[in-house]
């Protein structure tokens, strides 16, 4: 959890000192795009290191009203310089609607890091990689998916995707995903994927629209 975004961060900053060098009249928009990616994810991190003696235990969710479109738009920018070709698609939403949601924006980062980390180490050495994100919605919920033209998930292993310590890597806990379904379950969604070995993954996260008569004062308040 806590490795996950300090390699895109790195490679932000790097690529922000070169961009100083070769076209310093551009840096003042780089700079305010990156440096609001880098404190997301700083804070993010300052969570997880909060409740790391819990460890295998869910912190209990602080919810407030967000925009999703803008926690995609950030995550999926925090990852552009990996040697990784990205796409983003996110559909407009009719009569000036926004993709607001009531959840936890912090354990929703976590989520989105995990997914896009997962999909960026299932692309074998010998390819080069592909990774796109969208953002669709329907009437009442958004849509969150992550595609990737990795190895897919073995048969045998399908099952097994979301428990506790499951996982396909030499190294690690296993107990991201596990963690990603209880986080997106606790804001009234869902998380599922789909697989075809050698082809690659998709893995989708459906979570319900903030509905505005339905929202409390105070909670339209906690905006961030």
């Amino acid at each position: 959890e806590i490795k996950n975004p300090l390699t895109p961060m790195k490679l932000s900053i790097q690529y922000l000192r070169h961009a100083m060098g070769r076209d310093p009249e551009e840096v003042q928009g780089l700079i305010k795009r990156v440096s609001h990616t880098l404190i997301e994810q700083i804070d993010n991190l300052a969570t997880i290191a909060t409740t790391f003696s819990t460890f295998a235990r869910m912190p209990e969710p602080e919810n407030s009203l967000f925009e999703l479109d803008g926690l995609v738009q950030s995550v999926h920018d925090l990852f552009l310089e990996e040697n990784v070709d990205f796409s983003l698609y996110i559909e407009e939403l009719s009569n000036g609607k926004i993709y607001d949601v009531l959840a936890d924006k912090k354990l929703l980062m976590r989520v989105l890091n995990n997914l896009i980390k997962n999909a960026i180490q299932a692309i074998p050495e010998d390819r080069r990689g592909a990774i796109s994100v969208s953002l669709k919605h329907n009437e009442e919920t958004a849509l969150i998916e992550i595609s990737d033209n990795g190895t897919g998930i073995p048969e045998e292993m399908l099952e097994k995707v979301f428990f506790p310590q499951f996982t396909t890597k030499s190294s690690g806990s296993g107990l991201g995903l596990a963690i990603c379904r209880d986080i997106v379950k606790a804001a009234g969604g869902r998380i599922w994927f789909e697989t075809e070995l050698n082809i690659g993954s998709q893995f989708f996260v459906e979570l319900p629209l903030a509905k505005k008569v339905n929202v409390d004062a105070d909670l339209v308040a906690t905006r961030n």
